[in-house]
């Protein structure tokens, strides 16, 4: 039997829902009140994750990457290319820390550093961000930076200021979606006074009930009709973050009853890093143990039900919540 160093980490926290009421149903609003009725449901469900959000639970760090892998995922969707999550947690998780994960891995990267940074809006951030989208921005990001702050200073609801920052950003360089929506969700961060930013608008622009017209096209930022969709994306966004974070607190919760089971030294600090990332692996040193005592301990994890495996392989195993 494993036990680890000190007592049961205490984390449980009564994760804020989206009332049913605030979800979007299965038409999306039309008509001359649908950007009101979209702007309503995407404030009532910021509202709930806002909440959450000022809870600030021991697992949220587990919660911001497994939204920044769901972004990544829609993201390398929409510029066409075909890495599923499973091929861009391997992208991340196995590489060595001074290794390039790749075009797709880079996406991810630029996802996991939106609510990694203290000011995501300073240059360095968005330049940090563009290049990892592939951009270069050269002339454009001091434009960029300046539309994306002046937004973020304003008194315009959080909706709105996102969407017109991510309207701003394509306006400027239409090949830049995907850094459009990456500064959208920052200035809503700053609007909303939150601490960190988090992914959401590009988890649910791909969704098929935002999609407009008789050809059912999807909505771009530049479109007529951006407010709406992108009310509706961060209304399902919120309600979508809320159910993972009740779901990873579940987790937790299991997590946590087993820790006393736990006799490895070091057991406290892998418990740790498993509320905090997305996938870890036993070659990756948490808690300062070697490669065999992190299997032994991951495996017993598995078998008390408290961790699962991800990559669902005999080697090169990922575990997390």
């Amino acid at each position: 039997m494993i036990r680890a160093d000190s007592t049961a980490l205490k984390i449980a926290v009564t994760t804020p829902q989206t009332p049913a009421w605030a979800r979007p149903g299965e038409g999306a609003p039309a008509g001359e009140s649908a950007a009101l009725e979209a702007a309503f449901l995407a404030g009532a469900g910021l509202g709930a994750l806002d909440a959450f959000l000022r809870l600030a639970p021991p697992w949220a760090g587990v919660w911001r990457r497994r939204l920044a892998l769901t972004a990544a995922v829609a993201s390398v969707s929409l510029i066409g290319r075909r890495e599923d999550e499973a091929a861009l947690r391997d992208a991340w998780a196995l590489r060595r820390p001074a290794d390039d994960p790749g075009p797709a891995g880079r996406i991810l990267a630029a996802w996991r550093s939106l609510s990694e940074r203290s000011d995501p809006l300073a240059p360095e951030s968005v330049q940090a961000a563009a290049q990892n989208f592939g951009l270069a921005l050269g002339d454009a990001l001091p434009a960029i930076v300046a539309a994306a702050q002046e937004l973020a200073a304003g008194d315009r609801p959080a909706v709105l200021a996102a969407a017109e920052a991510s309207r701003r950003v394509v306006a400027l360089r239409p090949d830049a979606e995907l850094l459009a929506f990456w500064v959208a969700d920052a200035v809503l961060a700053a609007r909303l006074r939150w601490t960190v930013a988090i992914p959401l608008l590009a988890v649910q622009v791909l969704h098929p009930r935002l999609k407009a017209g008789a050809a059912g096209r999807r909505p771009k930022a530049g479109d007529a009709d951006w407010l709406r969709a992108c009310c509706l994306a961060y209304a399902r966004a919120a309600g979508a973050a809320c159910d993972l974070g009740a779901d990873l607190g579940r987790r937790a919760d299991r997590l946590n009853s087993v820790a006393p089971k736990l006799r490895a030294k070091g057991a406290d600090a892998v418990i740790a890093a498993l509320l905090e990332d997305d996938a870890l692996t036993a070659a990756g040193g948490a808690g300062r143990m070697g490669e065999r005592a992190l299997r032994r301990l991951f495996d017993r994890l598995v078998s008390l039900g408290a961790v699962r495996e991800l990559s669902g392989r005999d080697s090169f195993r990922l575990y997390g919540l």
